[in-house]
């Protein structure tokens, strides 16, 4: 059995007996929830496990759902998000999140999960629509997390238009303002959270709005780089360095293409997490005067 099913059925159905399945083929996941050993366990079978034990009306939520409708952004080991009707009750544990709100029937959907054998038909779970999941996201977590979650949603194919009409629809619930804001600073082009954060870090700061993923081109239009943020009219240029640069070979790359950068006449800032999150003032600092000196008129 490839998923997560429940002991009681399988043993009901004479799959298994009750002595089976306390055996070391099987793990036990969540009360009568069970999934044989072999089985990696992702946040995709974390969600189906909590699905067979939700009450009618609840749905994979929150982060969860926007993991499953591939904006990853949770720790495969993370509790799973779920969303339940007021008058339903999932109690919270290290396995579930519950939130309680409203439900109505168009928030809600189905989804299948994949199958890595391929072998049976896919398990489907209940979840939030992308755009309810996207609604919940943006109004619900820090300003910050908020955008990251909204950026990785629209590279999805997220329909940002249907989920503004949703904040419209429900202006009266809580945080619907930063929702609003979020949506207006949504960008489908941004490529990593960090990315993200370091936008709304120049952004914030009253600093010219950049574009994601810019391609420099050389004079014949071929490809020298596409940066992180680009300010081609100043032809400036901020990166963000993860640990991943640290690879040899990718860090020999990386000067290539920064030295490739210089000489078609670009400046080239690079950053990392410590220059956003311990020392933005200075970062900020440093961007805004290379943006400056850059579109700064010539002295005849």
């Amino acid at each position: 059995m490839p998923h997560p099913f429940r002991g009681s059925e399988a043993i009901r159905s004479g799959l298994l007996t009750r002595a089976q399945l306390r055996g070391a083929r099987w793990r036990r996941l969540l009360p009568d929830v069970y999934l044989h050993r072999d089985v990696p366990l992702d946040h995709h079978v974390r969600c189906a496990a909590v699905a067979l034990t939700l009450p009618p009306g609840a749905v994979i939520a929150g982060l969860s759902a926007a993991y499953l409708w591939g904006a990853e952004l949770i720790h495969p080991d993370a509790p799973v998000s779920v969303a339940t009707p007021r008058t339903r009750r999932v109690h919270r544990g290290s396995a579930v999140v519950p939130h309680h709100t409203v439900l109505a029937p168009a928030d809600r959907t189905t989804i299948p999960l994949p199958d890595p054998t391929a072998s049976r038909p896919p398990v489907v779970v209940p979840v939030t629509t992308p755009e309810r999941t996207a609604f919940d996201l943006g109004r619900r977590l820090r300003r910050g997390d908020a955008l990251v979650a909204l950026d990785a949603m629209s590279r999805t194919g997220l329909d940002l238009a249907a989920v503004a009409g949703l904040a419209r629809e429900r202006r009266h619930w809580p945080r619907t303002a930063q929702l609003d804001e979020i949506l207006r600073l949504t960008d489908p082009r941004a490529e990593s959270p960090m990315e993200t954060r370091m936008r709304l870090l120049f952004h914030d700061a009253g600093l010219p709005v950049p574009q994601p993923q810019y391609e420099v081109l050389d004079s014949r239009g071929r490809l020298i780089a596409r940066v992180d943020l680009g300010w081609p009219a100043a032809r400036v240029a901020a990166e963000y360095e993860g640990d991943h640069h640290r690879d040899r070979d990718r860090y020999r790359r990386d000067i290539a293409r920064v030295n490739a950068l210089r000489l078609a006449g670009w400046s080239v800032l690079r950053f990392a997490a410590d220059d956003l999150f311990r020392t933005p003032r200075r970062t900020v600092a440093l961007l805004s005067a290379e943006l400056s000196h850059r579109t700064r008129p010539s002295q005849p």
